[in-house]
């Protein structure tokens, strides 16, 4: 099953369909109001696909939730072992769309797709939203795995970046990674010997995914030689880099693993930092 699914696939309007509209800031719930595909689930990226963090210099500013109140979710948003789920949100599927599409699938659930183009998609079809909120049916808890699969540690991600068969690739845009400025965490710069791939470069000026081959081309050019399981890759606090490895898997790219704690965890632990000035 392909990652993406285009508005004009019957399959994201059929009842059977589990449709999860994801939102974050501080506004999600008004946006969500404003309007949302007909029976989207509301979902938060802080509440829903985040723990909230005690010390974000062990897991970041979005942690993952724990297995238990994930399946907790799961089981609230009607959603089962078997369930077709189709995912957007209102940024292109760089917050939470891509974030829920990686959960799910680090899980083991496989029959999830998310809105190529998201809510954009939607109302440049001419699709009529909704104002009302949906309320799905609950059903029993989600069989949930002992882990998430498909992560990586910091110390994990401290080796694989000095080592020449692997690569650890940040996704923030060019000014954080080369330490000009940092709006989110403490510190700006970049891990030493991590490489910069702005995850908007795998999106058209209308706002969706490139094609397949385009993605493969723009992923191996940075990837080389090495193995997709020998690549991790990061963001600021591990969502925004599952917009690219939601293009990665696309573009056939299957096996890279996700840093969760990201710049966010890496930049409060006392760990070497690289900039554009001191040439690390």
């Amino acid at each position: 099953m392909s990652p993406l699914i285009e508005i004009t696939d019957p399959r994201v309007f059929d009842p059977a369909t589990i449709l999860i509209d994801v939102r974050a800031g501080a506004n999600a719930h008004e946006r969500y109001l404003a309007g949302h595909l007909p029976n989207a689930i509301f979902a938060t990226l802080d509440d829903d696909l985040a723990a909230h963090p005690e010390d974000p210099a062990k897991g970041g500013r979005h942690p993952l939730p724990s297995l238990k109140d994930f399946a907790a979710t799961l089981s609230r948003w009607g959603i089962n072992p078997d369930s077709h789920v189709v995912v957007y949100d209102d940024k292109n599927a760089a917050m939470g769309g891509a974030r829920l599409w990686w959960m799910l699938r680090s899980v083991g659930h496989t029959n999830v797709q998310v809105l190529n183009g998201g809510l954009k998609a939607a109302t440049d079809a001419g699709v009529e939203l909704s104002t009302d909120e949906y309320q799905a049916t609950p059903v029993e808890a989600y069989p949930i795995p002992e882990k998430y699969n498909h992560t990586a540690e910091i110390e994990e991600v401290k080796a694989a970046a000095k080592a020449d068969n692997r690569v650890v690739i940040d996704v923030r845009e060019g000014a954080r990674y080369l330490g000009h400025t940092e709006p989110l965490d403490l510190v700006a710069g970049h891990i030493p010997g991590a490489v910069n791939l702005f995850y908007s470069n795998s999106l058209s000026p209308e706002g969706k995914y490139l094609t397949s081959q385009a993605l493969a081309t723009l992923y191996n050019d940075t990837i080389g030689n090495v193995k997709p399981e020998d690549v991790i890759v990061h963001c600021g606090s591990g969502v925004t880099a599952c917009h690219t490895l939601l293009g990665m898997e696309y573009a056939g790219i299957k096996g890279p693993k996700l840093y969760v704690g990201s710049w966010s965890e890496w930049s409060r632990n006392d760990l070497p930092i690289a900039t554009e000035a001191n040439g690390l």
